[in-house]
């Protein structure tokens, strides 16, 4: 037998290492890949270029409400007639109605579903609202579900949803109506918390009332998801239907009241100089007018009518539907032209409230309207009204918002109007994403607090150039994205389960979108490719599947790597200078020869005609994006430089790239106006900055 040598073996070996090796197959990771798997399949229904398809179809649900409210004892009582058009392709054997108040019922799960320890400290009002000497007694009391003809129906409640058993399947194509009647005590908001409820006012006596959730509402039913029959644990909000309501509120005679729809009995329940006000209103665009003046408002405030008015509401193709109601309530206006159409923007508010909301609510509404007109769709309700409801939440056509003087002589900081103007800003917002774009809440918040919160930031700053923007910028999100992972969650993920409720839904979607028309795609081919997707699905339900495959679609540019790193993942930007290599060129016969110049820094040994840098740049962060560059030259001249996010495509590591030039380079800078939230700019200078410049360049991403 013939034996191997020393050197023969070691290469078998090595050879042999090499083939296993070889053999070893991995997936797919470069951050290039397509999401093929992450997207539903296109169908007849939601197309692959993120359109609705011909078959798309949703329900619609029609409500005629009769809802009394009882001032004395704090209560709401109602009845509601709901007819159910099945538009589906499916036979429906019951519906979901959701119960949103039950999560207030005294045998609720809700309270029982978050962790805590005794605090060391906590303020009166939070004392109350976590420990109180007598649990509210919260939650709706169904007293009937019936058919049309009076006769029982069969239902089942399970916690903050229920189902109605149909005599026989709800076929295709055809509609189901019954009747609920309900009441349920109204909580105190400032209290108690909620989204909903009223403030009262010891001084003299009276309440502020914000009013939704008040009603049983329809679930959604889709090709997507089926029922959307999610329980309500408090923070991830709603999936409703569109449809038209019709409805009667009753409250006592001296009440202000606002709501969603158009009052048909104007006559019946404003004075003739409220109503010879309201047409001054319509017709001046500059300036609110006070309907309801102040000094009128304290007049009612001192007296506790014992008669009731019935308010008189119709609206037509809407989600949702809340009201609010006071006897302290000023009410001003003003119309806004939006394309022609005349719409009017509305504030209710008490005295408490004065004169910030007379100085910047009905003006804030309007400046909405006219900012998400101009970069989605002309807004087609007649009216958006804000109302003092100190809290921050939508609904349509009407928001409930905080903001009072905070200083000792009755005026109010900057901080204040900001805060009361940002809040007004992105609730009546809201009324485009998700009450005309009509996304799914429950499942995905972002949809709507994103999309929104972007948005806020144009009407921003529209209505002052030097707005303050707290969310939306990239430097803003810097410090939560690099924060501890274990309490960081991608943004694709339901609302319930993230710790970082505001970072994660609002945040940093409203941030990548930012980016993407800033740094990425450029105003032109985002703001085309956005309000395709707005007008593409307004008034029906998007899904991110759809708003993903819009925003390609429209524009023309594969942002699938984006959507990846930014939405479903929670990994970071940061890129960084690795180091510099320094080239001068002579030009001989035949060839160009290259001579590196090995001195510190980015100086030359000595003067030449051409300047190369061969530049290596790392990306110790997980996403991949554009690597902008500014060069500063010796004479004090400057130059930007943007490589593409793709250029990561080969080596998701590291790249070398040369940049040439007449002029010797001073200082190389990554990023220089922090357009991709880095986290990290100690590596972001070439050479590395002297400590007191570079904590000017960290006093940026602060300020």
């Amino acid at each position: 037998m013939k034996k191997l040598s020393v050197t023969t073996f070691v290469f078998a070996f090595v050879f042999v290492g090499f083939a296993q090796k070889a053999k070893q197959g991995h997936t797919n990771q470069n951050k290039f890949r397509q999401l093929k798997q992450e997207l539903p399949t296109p169908n007849s229904q939601r197309t692959a270029s993120g359109a609705p398809g011909k078959n798309y179809t949703q329900q619609k649900v029609d409500y005629v409400m009769d809802i009394t409210l009882d001032d004395d004892n704090t209560r709401i009582t109602g009845t509601e007639t709901i007819t159910y058009h099945n538009n589906s392709t499916d036979d429906l054997s019951y519906l979901w109605v959701q119960l949103d108040q039950n999560m207030r019922a005294l045998d609720s799960k809700t309270p029982d579903i978050s962790s805590g320890k005794v605090p060391r400290r906590l303020p009166n009002r939070w004392y109350h609202r976590n420990y109180p000497e007598k649990k509210f007694d919260g939650g709706f009391k169904i007293m009937s579900v019936t058919n049309v003809d009076g006769s029982n129906l069969s239902h089942t409640i399970n916690q903050t949803m229920m189902r109605v058993n149909l005599p026989k399947p709800l076929a295709s194509g055809d509609t189901f109506k019954f009747n609920i009647s309900w009441w349920y005590n109204i909580n105190n908001h400032r209290t108690q918390g909620g989204r909903s409820g009223y403030e009262h006012f010891p001084k003299d006596g009276n309440n502020n009332y914000v009013i939704a959730q008040f009603y049983p509402r329809m679930c959604v039913y889709d090709n997507v998801e089926g029922w959307q029959n999610d329980q309500f644990w408090g923070r991830s909000e709603f999936a409703l239907e569109f449809g038209d309501f019709k409805v009667n509120i009753t409250v006592p005679a001296d009440h202000m009241l606002g709501a969603t729809g158009i009052l048909q009995n104007e006559k019946e329940v404003l004075s003739r100089k409220e109503r010879k006000r309201l047409e001054t209103a319509r017709k001046t665009f500059d300036k609110p007018i006070i309907i309801r003046t102040q000094e009128e408002a304290e007049k009612f405030e001192k007296s506790r009518s014992k008669k009731t008015k019935t308010w008189k509401f119709y609206a037509e193709n809407v989600r949702d539907y809340a009201f609010a109601t006071s006897r302290k309530f000023i009410w001003d206006a003003m119309a806004v032209d939006i394309n022609g159409k005349n719409v009017m923007a509305y504030s209710l508010y008490s005295k408490e409230a004065n004169p910030l909301y007379g100085d910047h609510s009905t003006r804030a509404v309007a400046q909405t309207l006219k900012t998400y007109s101009k970069y989605t769709f002309d807004y087609p309700y007649h009216k958006a009204i804000s109302v003092d409801g100190q809290m921050g939440m939508e609904y349509p056509q009407i928001c409930f918002n905080p903001g009072r003087p905070d200083l000792a002589n009755g005026g109010y900081s900057d901080r204040m109007k900001y805060r009361m103007i940002k809040v007004t800003i992105h609730e009546v917002g809201h009324n485009f994403f998700p009450m005309i774009v009509n996304s799914d809440e429950r499942q995905w918040t972002w949809m709507d607090e994103g999309l929104n919160s972007y948005m806020e930031m144009l009407a921003e700053l529209d209505y002052d150039k030097d707005f303050p923007i707290v969310r939306g910028y990239p430097k803003n999100i810097v410090r939560y994205m690099s924060g501890d992972q274990s309490r960081i969650a991608p943004i694709m993920s339901k609302g319930d389960n993230v710790y970082s409720f505001g970072s994660n839904a609002y945040g940093k979607p409203a941030t990548a979108l930012w980016i993407l028309r800033e740094t990425i795609m450029g105003k032109e081919l985002f703001d085309h490719a956005f309000k395709t997707y707005s007008q593409r699905w307004k008034f029906k339900h998007p899904t991110p599947a759809d708003f993903f495959r819009t925003m390609e679609d429209a524009s023309g540019i594969d942002l699938d790597w984006f959507w990846r790193g930014w939405f479903y993942t929670t990994d970071v930007t940061d890129i960084g200078i690795k180091g510099v290599k320094k080239f001068s060129t002579i030009k001989g016969e035949n060839a160009v020869d290259f001579i590196e110049d090995t001195s510190e820094g980015l100086g030359f040994s000595k003067e030449h005609n051409k300047y190369l840098y061969e530049i290596t740049y790392n990306k110790p962060g997980g996403l991949v994006m554009p690597i902008i560059v500014e060069f500063t030259y010796k004479d004090g001249t400057k130059e930007r430089k943007t490589y593409p996010a793709q250029i990561w495509r080969y080596n998701d590591k590291e790249v070398t790239k040369v940049f040439s030039s007449t002029k010797q380079i001073t200082n190389i800078t990554i990023d220089p106006d922090l357009e991709t939230a880095d986290v990290d700019v100690t590596n972001n200078n070439f050479p590395i900055q002297q400590k007191d410049k570079f904590d000017k360049f960290k006093a940026k991403i602060k300020n």
